[in-house]
């Protein structure tokens, strides 16, 4: 067993012990859900004040509504989440590079038979290079889909990751 995974199992432990929230309802309290990055600099439930059992995160690199959007019809429809929060965050790996550099650094580390399958599986990595034009393409991303309904209040932020503060964007 790796270090890693003998610290989950400590923390599983450690965590269980006092678990008392086992009766919560399968939907979101609240009834919204946050997307933001995976970046680990970013503790949702804190930085976001969600309290457990009170929203759905959904995380992905660089908080792209276009690769959440699968989840966030899943929250809406089946589940009855209202509002979306969109967070994406100051000093983001996706404003660093663009599809090129993803598929060559592929190529060198696993080979052409890896870049082969992104390029059958058109793997586009979404990179951007302007983060509040990013947030406010996100939104709109989301306001123009038939997947989300009118009636979801959708809203844009950035979360900066020096200070801890977030921002609205739109």
């Amino acid at each position: 067993m790796s270090a890693i995974q003998k610290q989950v199992e400590a923390a599983s432990e450690e965590y269980s012990s006092s678990f008392t929230k086992g009766d919560l309802a399968l939907p979101p309290a609240k009834k919204y859900l946050v997307l933001t990055c995976m970046d680990a600099r970013i503790d949702p439930a804190r930085a976001f004040g969600i309290e457990l059992g009170d929203a759905h995160v959904i995380r992905n690199a660089g908080a792209i509504a276009e690769d959440a959007l699968r989840s966030i019809v899943i929250s809406e429809q089946l589940l009855g989440t209202t509002e979306v929060i969109l967070v994406k965050h100051t000093g983001c790996g996706m404003l660093t590079f663009k599809n090129k550099d993803a598929y060559d650094v592929v190529e060198q580390n696993l080979g052409g038979e890896a870049t082969a399958e992104l390029i059958s599986r058109n793997i586009d990595f979404l990179p951007f290079p302007d983060l509040d034009q990013a947030v406010k393409d996100d939104v709109k991303f989301l306001q123009n889909s038939k997947l989300v309904p009118d009636r979801v209040t959708i809203s844009g932020w950035v979360y900066e990751v020096e200070t801890g503060k977030t921002r609205r964007v739109v």
